[in-house]
């Protein structure tokens, strides 16, 4: 399976603000081209920081897309995924609703009432790791499903996670004319952070995109 890492950072490296609000960084044309990316890939992976604060859809928005994955015999939408280790996604979340699949990673930990609330609103789950998601235990468990390429749209903390494990093939990242700050704003690694064995990047192409720039690196 390959995993496609995307986000939209501004010119300082900032996911979103301070408070995790929502900020569009990004314009018209990269809109288009993450709507294509997903049109593309078996399945959209989230983590539940940002089920919990932007409450994404993840689904197509051009109806010609949606034609075409039909016309290839797949589902309208690509599949959902949420890593949430403690199942927190709201049962009243749109990515629970039966537009797609949706599965839900969860740890052994997670509450056993929250994974029934779960279930029971539509979600497949899926059990790996203790006290948190173990990647790379779970991710076969889309590969068993026919996911061939999983786009991983954030948050910082999941994006972090992939690369440390070594999951992540591919990144491509905006990098939108705007500056956020704040030394608590979410980046697009955050985590634990790197001190030693650096993931390194190898940096394939680079396009203007809207008043942006779109950089696509292979992980080495």
């Amino acid at each position: 399976m390959r995993v496609v890492v995307n986000a939209a950072m501004s010119a300082d490296g900032k996911l979103s603000s301070k408070r995790r609000d929502q900020i569009t960084i990004s314009g018209p044309d990269d809109f288009d081209r993450v709507d294509a990316l997903r049109a593309g890939s078996d399945a959209v992976m989230v983590g539940v920081g940002t089920v919990l604060a932007d409450d994404p859809h993840l689904t197509l928005d051009d109806p010609e897309r949606q034609t075409a994955r039909r016309e290839r015999d797949e589902p309208a939408h690509p599949a959902r995924v949420v890593a949430d280790s403690r199942a927190r996604t709201p049962t009243d979340a749109r990515i629970l609703d039966d537009a797609a699949t949706t599965y839900v990673f969860v740890a052994e930990s997670a509450p056993a009432e929250r994974i029934e609330a779960l279930e029971a609103a539509g979600a497949r789950l899926v059990t790996a790791g203790e006290e948190r998601v173990d990647l790379a235990s779970a991710l076969p468990s889309l590969e068993r499903e026919g996911v061939e390429q999983l786009m991983v749209e954030g948050g910082g903390e999941l994006i972090f996670s992939l690369f440390e494990a070594g999951l992540a093939d591919e990144l491509r990242v905006f990098v939108g004319s705007k500056l956020v700050g704040g030394r608590d704003a979410p980046t697009l690694a955050d985590g634990e952070g790197f001190v030693a064995e650096f993931p390194e990047l190898e940096l394939d192409d680079v396009e203007r995109v809207d008043d942006g720039v779109l950089l696509r690196y292979a992980v080495v």
